[in-house]
């Protein structure tokens, strides 16, 4: 029953029976009975009277004409008891109206995320409290590949298959003014930690800086200090690799960035990655790297870039013999052999990075060096060449940040989720390994050609195509070689 009539109910009845008891007192049982049948009729008509007002209520809430009166009362009645509903209506009304305002003034705050405390926007939910002082964000990722070889004079090349290239769980989130990160990868049947680090976002006089504690991604070069999920190709491109110190990718230590307008520069000190035995000593890598943009438009803009990397190895590194792949991830019998290097001590790595983007398009040169000093014969040096660019045909921005110089999020604008197209985006590159500096080092060039759909911001399909070359002069398959590779990719992040 609605409030209003229960309160009308309720004092009509207290007055039926405090005057009741009234006249019962004077024990005029014939008095009484007239009494009561009064108020029963009184109560009778209220009553009516009351589901005509909650109509009329309903009707003017719902912006409907108010029915009619069916039902009449006497006039002094009828008047008192419209005052005393009118009242009790209009402070209903303004109550309600005060909540709603409410409601809809934390909606607006909570950016339409329903109440302020969780947020889908990124792929999956974000916990939040209500000053959002502490967040808390589950993770994950699924990449399965699809890849094929053909046209290679060596028969073991030619395979094919399906890999699950990743598939990670984690989460990241805040506690006040600290962050933190944990990624495990299940791929490969095996587990590993990726990224798991905590954070602090402040500044160095007006200027952002960031301060990381843990294992995470180096930063160096532009492929690899971008995760996989958001480079534009299914693989990093040579630089990254051939640029990669011996202790990896991440590395287990601490790291700060700092930010500027239209520049940034970080510094790194880490030992080996999160899966040392901890038997001997890591090697000791000191990483850094800066970026500029000279012209920062609203359209694009100008990157230049440049990186450096110096590592004392650990006793445990007694010899190097660097082997990438460069058609897929699945197929490790094309690979570029670079011979292998004895009694290393250190190495020294440098690149740099030249392109920019312009409206939908974007294009990268970048070049990278690395020179291994060995304790018992010459340094060597092994060098990269990737060159590459690509048009989103949707109209779409590149998703590549100024602020960091590293691939991010292309923001799709009309979502397949959402009844749209999605976004296209072709992309061709260039990549050079040449390892020839050594006595019997390789080389290998590879073209490829992308067609990346992004479905929305956080799924997207891939298809790459291949033609690459080797000249190896060790190992299983030496001398000249050529073939194409066709791979494929489907992967949903959040």
């Amino acid at each position: 029953m609605h409030p209003l009539r229960s309160a009308a109910l309720a004092a009509a009845i207290g007055l039926a029976l405090g005057t009741a008891a009234f006249d019962a007192t004077a024990q005029d049982e014939t008095a009484l009975r007239t009494l009561v049948e009064q108020q029963a009729q009184m109560l009778q008509a209220q009553a009516a009277q009351l589901e005509q007002l909650n109509a009329r209520l309903a009707a003017l809430e719902a912006g409907r004409p108010a029915p009619a009166t069916a039902v009449a009362a006497s006039p002094a009645a009828a008047s008192a008891t419209d005052a005393q509903v009118a009242a009790a209506v209009a402070d209903t009304r303004q109550d309600d109206l005060a909540i709603l305002q409410a409601q809809v003034a934390q909606l607006a705050a909570s950016g339409g995320t329903g109440g302020g405390n969780t947020s889908w926007r990124r792929g999956g939910p974000e916990f939040r409290n209500a000053d959002r002082s502490f967040t808390f964000h589950p993770r994950g990722r699924v990449m399965m590949d699809w890849s094929s070889t053909h046209g290679s004079n060596f028969a073991d090349r030619n395979i094919g298959g399906t890999e699950m290239r990743q598939v990670r769980l984690g989460a990241e989130g805040t506690i006040g003014a600290l962050g933190y990160k944990i990624d495990v990868d299940f791929a490969d049947n095996d587990v590993s930690i990726k990224d798991a680090y905590l954070s602090w976002d402040t500044r160095l006089g007006n200027l952002p800086a960031e301060f990381y504690l843990g294992n995470k991604l180096k930063d160096r070069a532009i492929d690899s200090s971008t995760t996989l999920t958001r480079t534009p190709f299914m693989e990093r491109n040579a630089v990254a690799s051939i640029g990669a110190p011996n202790s990896g990718y991440f590395g287990l230590g601490a790291q700060m960035k700092l930010i500027g307008q239209n520049w940034h520069y970080s510094l790194g000190f880490t030992g080996d990655d999160i899966g040392n035995a901890g038997a001997q000593s890591d090697s000791q890598t000191v990483t850094t790297r800066a970026h500029w943009n000279p012209i920062k438009r609203a359209q694009g803009f100008v990157h230049l870039g440049g990186w450096a990397v110096y590592e004392e190895f650990g006793s445990d590194v007694t010899s190097i013999n660097k082997v990438p792949r460069i058609a897929s991830s699945f197929n490790d019998n094309v690979r570029v052999s670079a011979s292998s290097i004895a009694d290393v001590s250190r190495e020294t790595i440098w690149g740099a990075e030249l392109g920019g983007t312009w409206r939908s398009g974007w294009a990268f040169a970048e070049y990278a060096e690395r020179t291994i000093a060995s304790r018992t014969a010459d340094d060597v040096t092994q060098k990269a060449t990737s060159v590459y660019a690509g048009w989103l045909l949707t109209g779409e921005k590149p998703g590549f940040s100024a602020r960091s110089g590293v691939w991010g999020t292309t923001r799709v604008a009309r979502p397949v989720t959402d009844g749209g197209i999605g976004a296209w985006e072709l992309a061709a590159r260039f990549d050079r390994m040449d390892f020839t500096d050594a006595r019997r080092g390789g080389e290998g060039d590879a073209w490829t050609l992308g067609v990346n759909w992004y479905l929305n911001n956080w799924s997207r399909l891939m298809l790459n195509y291949v033609h690459w070359t080797t000249d190896n002069q060790v190992g299983s398959y030496r001398g000249p070689d050529s073939g194409n590779t066709v791979n494929v990719r489907a992967q949903v992040v959040f």
